[in-house]
């Protein structure tokens, strides 16, 4: 791939200690949350993380300020299912989305198997984060896609602005053809209108309250659209093989800086110390529009392009200044972990997350020897571009289920039956299947897998489609 894998690879800086966290319960004590969720922005997608091309000088010092997670995953590996994950803390047999709309995608000719019914919004009883927070006395807030319900609002969120069921924008500029949201001036740009709700909502909330803002920015999912000034200096910039396309290298940029202006009111409204902020993806980069190599594939992959999203966690004088490296987490142990710092106790919640909490303050204990897994009983289809690296004959996936336990990685095809087996500690790209050469370890980490299916029910796709070879 003409990239150099170890330069890839995070320099894990010594753990530093923190300061000890006080007593929660108090709403003195209970920190406010800002939770950043960014829409199919790659692994690779920031300048401090791998592109020589893209512009995040905002995100890149969020990650000087912050604890970089070099191995967070998303729990799918696109939007509607991995949101799901985030929102409910459970993996999707529970909840029941696994992809974004119907599950038999592609050729009906080349798909073996009848895909598993798939569900397009979290059912009514499902208990959400936003709902959890509010009914412990936190005000919320949601700021742009939605995408797991038709409206919030019945969900826990007292002010929402721009998110329903919709999974992209109508258009980035204005008018956006959008219920959730007010026109602004023709030509108003999405990602700075929506920056600007978020500043003006810090501004305005109750600073004797805590509160939680979920700002899941539309960008920088299609479609591409994008500022002609910024556009025209990318064009004029010298692009790589990864990273080549100026339009979407200019939303990235105007992300970024939105970024900026709300870490900026934080900071200036002096509530920095008293806020604890995450920013991460909700899946990988599109292979077709932005390669995250050294990682394989792309977004609706379960290869690490598809699943592996970065996130940073900060608290200034708490969780700060360190990187955790070699140390699995997935994105659905954010539930958990504001249920702590919130002082929640809801021992009626099912969650499959752990708080990272103890993570965080250097307690690897509990982390080790975690397994982490991914189920999708269904069909993504890809353009060209998109299944260069999936060799899935024009799917991004087929069947599968996957699991992932320290450095190793086991992915079961339900089409063949076959399994695939990386150790991505020495093989991040995912090049070397092990299966046939560590027999032990395969089996070990199948009949996990197979454990965990039965544990959460997980539906095994099995029906033969008739239209399959013709």
């Amino acid at each position: 791939m003409g990239v150099n894998n170890t330069s890839y690879l995070c320099l894990c800086f010594r753990i530093c200690s923190l300061a000890t966290v006080p007593c929660l319960g108090m709403a003195s004590d209970r920190p406010n949350i800002i939770l950043i969720n960014i829409d199919d922005l790659g692994w690779t997608d920031m300048s401090n993380n791998g592109s020589q091309y893209y512009e995040t000088p905002n995100i890149d010092c969020l990650r000087e300020k912050g604890i970089w997670i070099n191995e967070a995953y998303a729990g799918a590996a696109n939007s509607a299912p991995s949101r799901a994950c985030l929102l409910t803390g459970m993996y999707t047999p529970r909840h029941g989305i696994y992809t974004v709309g119907e599950p038999n995608r592609g050729d009906a000719g080349k798909r073996k198997l009848i895909a598993i019914p798939n569900r397009t919004s979290l059912e009514p009883g499902i208990r959400l984060l936003p709902g959890v927070l509010k009914n412990s006395g936190y005000q919320t807030c949601h700021i742009g896609k939605w995408h797991v319900t038709e409206d919030p609002l019945q969900n826990g969120v007292d002010v929402n602005i721009a998110g329903n069921h919709a999974g992209h924008p109508v258009s980035y500029f204005s008018p956006y053809h959008n219920e959730d949201l007010t026109d602004g001036p023709e030509g108003e740009y999405l990602m700075d209108r929506l920056g600007s709700e978020a500043v003006d909502y810090l501004r305005k909330v109750d600073k004797t309250k805590p509160f939680f803002l979920y700002y899941a920015t539309y960008a920088v999912h299609t479609p591409l659209q994008a500022k002609v000034d910024l556009i025209n200096k990318y064009k004029e910039k010298l692009s790589t093989s990864a990273h080549d396309d100026p339009v979407y290298a200019a939303m990235v940029e105007s992300m970024d800086r939105n970024i900026g202006r709300i870490l900026d009111e934080v900071q200036a409204l002096g509530i920095e110390e008293n806020t604890f902020i995450v920013f991460t993806s909700d899946n990988g980069g599109v292979y077709g529009i932005s390669r995250q190599w050294p990682l394989r594939a792309g977004k609706g992959s379960f290869y690490e392009g598809g699943i592996r999203i970065p996130m940073v966690i900060y608290q200034k004088g708490k969780y700060e200044k360190r990187e955790i490296c070699n140390m699995p987490v997935m994105q659905f142990d954010l539930f958990p972990t504001f249920l702590e710092i919130a002082g929640v106790r809801q021992s009626d919640l099912q969650l499959d997350g752990v708080s990272l909490l103890p993570l965080l303050k250097g307690k690897e204990e509990g982390f080790k020897g975690r397994s982490l897994f991914w189920h999708f009983p269904a069909y993504l289809e890809g353009n060209e571009k998109e299944t260069v690296e999936t060799g899935k004959d024009g799917f991004r996936t087929r069947p599968v289920s996957v699991i992932r336990m320290d450095d190793w990685k086991l992915i079961e095809n339900y089409e063949t039956g076959n399994v695939e087996l990386y150790n991505i500690r020495t093989d991040i790209s995912e090049k070397d299947n092990l299966a046939l050469q560590n027999k032990d370890k395969r089996n070990e980490l199948f009949d996990l897998l197979q454990t965990w299916k039965q544990k959460v029910k997980a539906p095994i796709p099995t029906m033969l489609n008739p239209e399959y070879g013709k």
